[in-house]
Formats: C-alpha cells, structure tokens, sequence
C-alpha cells in the first residue's frame, strides 16, 4: 500500500479483532458480532461497536436514548451476556513469524463457503488466536456525534435515510431498525480475560488523533472485519484506503469501502502515523432507496475523554484502567477549508431540482455547473446549497441544458443572487478531470459499472462558460450538443455496426 501507509497498516492490522455475544446456556439463541480496536493489551482492553449489545440491554434500546446519557454501566445488560474476543498473530509471536506460505487453519464456517479446510491460503496463512472471554465495562457514545447526527439526517428526511446493515427491501421487522438506528452512536468498552503476559505485550501501541487533527481530504485507512465473527480466518482485518471526504464536529465521512460487521473497526490515518481516526459507526447508507458508497464514522478521541470520565465514576477503583487508554498524539486543527490553501473543495455546492439533487460546481459569482441528469429542463427553477463560508440557499434557473443525445451531460445554472463568500477555482489550462458525470453504462447490455466514471474536462467547457459569462451568448454552449462521432462512440461503451445487418433468407 505505499511507503506512507508501513506503520499505519501494522498497527491497524495488529489493533483489529472480532468482538462475539451471545446468551449463556442458549446455543440455539444466536449470536451478535463485530469489530473492535485493542487499546491496550496489558491489560487487554477493547473498544468496539455497541449494536450487539441491544438484545441483552435491561431495559431495551430505549435506554440508548435517554436525554444527555454518554455513557451506560456494564450490569446494564443482562446476566447471561457472554462476550469473546479474537484477533490475529502478532507480529512478535510465534505465529505471526511463520512463513505466509503455510496452508492456513480454517473454521468449519468456511467449508460452508465451498473451502478446503487446511488448503493454501495467501490471505490467511497463519493461524489466528482463540477466542478469550472478555467483560463489558461499560457502553459509551459521543453526545456531539449523536446530536450532529439527528440535526444532518432525522426529523423530515429521516424517512429518507436507511442506516441499518440491509437493503431497504430485506425482510427487517421495524423492532430490529429501530434498535439498531438507536445503538447508531454507541460503543462498548471491554476488558478482556487476562493470558499469557508474554503474549499481552506484543503488538504496538496505538495512539489517538485529536478531533480535527486529520484535514478534509487526508487518506485514511479503514481495518475491520467483514461479516462480523463468520469465517475470520479469511474475512479478519480487511483493509481499505479511503479520505476524510467531510466532517461535522466527530461525524465523520469516508469513501473507504466497508461492509456490515465492519461496524466498531478502526479507521487509522497515514499522519500521524498509525493513530486512531475515528471508529466505523454505519457502513452502509440508503438515501431513497439509492445506496451511497460513504461510511458514517464516529471521531475516537471524544469517546475515549467519555471512557476516562465514565471509568472514574462507574469503577473509582480502576483508575489505572483510565491511564491506559491511548494517549492523543498530533496537534489539534480546524477543519476550515480556508486552512486547505485551495479552492476546489468550497466550490462545490449542492444543486435541488425538484425531487432530483445532485452536486455542482460554483464556476463564477452567480453561475453554477452541474449535470443534465440533475437539472434536465432550460429554463427550471433550482436551488443551490453553499457550506462556504456558511449554510446559505439561493435560488437560480437552468439557462442551458445538453439534449439527451449530446454525450456532454451539462448544465448550465444562473443564480439570483451571488454566492458571496465562496472561493471561485481557476479553470486549468490543460487537461484535468472537471464534474463527475455519470456511472458508466454499457447501452447494450444494461449494466452499470458503479466505480468506472465519466468526467468532462474543464477545459472543453471554459470558452463556452467566459463566452456566456461575458455576453450572455449561448452559442458556445450549444455546440456541445454537436459532438464527434469517437466522442459519442466512446460515451456509448459500443462502436457503431459498420453496415446495417442483412438477413442471410
């Protein structure tokens, strides 16, 4: 993954397990995972996600939403919670030191999946650690998270928004979405059975980055465990780079892939290196029916201050459990996009036509580009979001739209009023990636390539826009609906016949 990514990918890998609960005595119950983050391993402590625990809370999920509650003692749940944890080799222990090319020990769950137990395997060639009984301290959340949360997605488009780990049309009853809705935020911190105190300490020691340490656009590196506690011998600790794509206080967004049971895993950063971002709060979202490729984090900084506080209150005689916790490492800094020394991001604006939205681009003062597909219809009334310098909505119409037919999928909107504030980029004078257009599409098929994007230079469009800006002359923009046929041929995924197909009767 890069020289920048070495330390940063030891410890996510190392730091990653499998948190298990399930009933006591009750096999056939089931049983609830996700992942976690070792703090500490001498004494092994654990952070991970708190979803798993709502079907042991004595007083139902309900508790999780208590006015200002940060923080719920571990004798919440039930007597018959049992909790494990798992996690790989580290790197200094026996197992960790054998050679990748060993076959790998697989769990019974993979033969299920069609896989050889004890057949070579490159993804997990050495065998993992047995799973150790742990204990729940307590549960904790982020009242910042979660108040920044309900003002960003509740009240009228909370019907909007789908955060629980399915499709919108997967058989959920309404009980499971909203106990999982209010766990969205909570997280649980354990103490895991002492072992071999050799074994405790190996494995590096992880650090914390204060809020708003880690930039806008900063990559992060995103480890956790794919469908919880099935098959870790293959699915523990996977990998994903991604950025810090925006922040709301300790509500962050990634672009890094997750997948459910990925929910408590740690998200590292490259700067400093190897310290913990922030926590997987939802992997996956809907927005009206649509998934949206973004994973909701929860900032670890503010929920380890609530863990210190929480632990001296709730276990007066742990505090050595408070010391610890992972310090904070790296100065604290804004998240102004000022501070980035660039314009590109503040330029970006939200475009509302109708039920239809999409992202555009603040081009000039009072002129906006955007996608046909997002405001298809010249002459259309629409409504701009700015962020910069601050939350503000102006309405515009669409003064030039593409035809249907032109590959060019633009659209051209002209404000009421100016966007003051907002940082106008400088169009470049060569080639460079502009507006992401559209997925691609393959016209003969049907399919869709969701991570395969077109995108149209600026450059094309930079004489048509100072043309329009200057003397209002559209003419310029209208030539974008008379292209070239290699352009159309390569917007198509599909080369023209070259001649119309005879019948052979």
């Amino acid at each position: 993954m890069g020289r920048q990514w070495g330390p940063s990918l030891r410890v996510a890998e190392q730091a990653g397990c499998v948190v298990s609960a399930s009933r006591a005595g009750q096999p056939d119950a089931g049983s609830w995972s996700c992942s976690g983050v070792i703090l500490s391993r001498s004494p092994g402590l654990v952070l991970c996600h708190g979803g798993i625990f709502t079907p042991f809370l004595r007083t139902g999920s309900a508790a999780l939403t208590q006015t200002g509650a940060a923080f719920l003692p571990g004798d919440s749940c039930s007597d018959d919670l049992r909790l494990h944890v798992q996690w790989g080799p580290t790197a200094a222990s026996p197992a960790g030191r054998a050679d990748q090319e060993l076959p790998g020990l697989c769990t019974p769950q993979c033969a299920s999946l069609g896989l050889e137990p004890g057949a070579p395997s490159r993804a997990r060639a050495r065998p993992l650690q047995p799973p150790r009984p742990a204990q729940l301290l307590l549960l904790l959340s982020c009242p910042a998270f979660r108040s920044h949360f309900a003002r960003l997605f509740g009240a009228e488009a909370a019907d909007q928004w789908h955060f629980v780990s399915s499709a919108p049309d997967d058989a959920v009853s309404e009980e499971e979405e909203e106990d999982q809705l209010r766990a969205l935020g909570w997280f649980a911190l354990l103490r895991v059975q002492r072992g071999a105190a050799a074994e405790e300490r190996r494995g590096p020691a992880v650090t914390v980055a204060p809020l708003g340490a880690v930039a806008k656009g900063a990559p992060l590196l995103a480890c956790g465990s794919p469908f919880g506690a099935f098959c870790p011998d293959i699915f523990l600790n996977t990998l994903s780079r991604g950025v810090l794509s925006n922040a709301a206080g300790p509500l962050l967004l990634t672009d890094a892939r997750c997948l459910p049971g990925t929910e408590g895993g740690g998200v590292f950063a490259a700067r400093p290196a190897g310290a913990l971002v922030a926590l997987v709060a939802a992997p996956l979202c809907w927005k009206a029916r649509e998934w949206v490729g973004l994973t909701l984090l929860c900032a670890a900084a503010p929920l380890l201050q609530v863990a210190r506080s929480a632990l001296s209150r709730l276990h007066p005689d742990s505090t050595s459990l408070s010391a610890l916790l992972p310090p904070e490492v790296g100065a604290p800094r804004g998240l102004s996009l000022r501070d980035l020394g660039s314009s590109w991001a503040a330029a970006a604006v939200l475009v509302e036509c109708g039920a239809v939205w999409g992202s555009g681009v603040a081009v000039a003062p009072r002129l906006v580009v955007t996608c046909r597909h997002v405001a298809p219809r010249e002459t259309a009334r629409v409504l701009v979001h700015s962020a910069t310098p601050r939350n503000v909505a102006i309405w515009g119409r669409v003064v030039f739209a593409t035809q249907e037919t032109s590959p060019y999928d633009i659209a051209v909107v002209s404000l009421e009023e100016e966007l003051n504030g907002v940082p106008v980029p400088v169009p470049a004078e060569h080639f460079h990636e502009g507006i992401v257009a559209s997925n691609t599409r393959d016209n003969n098929t049907g399919a869709t390539y969701p991570h395969l994007n077109f995108s149209i230079p600026i450059t094309v469009l930079q004489p048509a826009l100072k043309q329009y800006s200057q003397t209002g002359d559209l003419c310029g923009l209208r030539e974008l609906d008379h292209t070239t046929e290699p352009v159309r041929v390569v917007w198509r995924l599909q080369r023209p016949l070259p001649e119309a197909p005879r019948s052979k009767l």
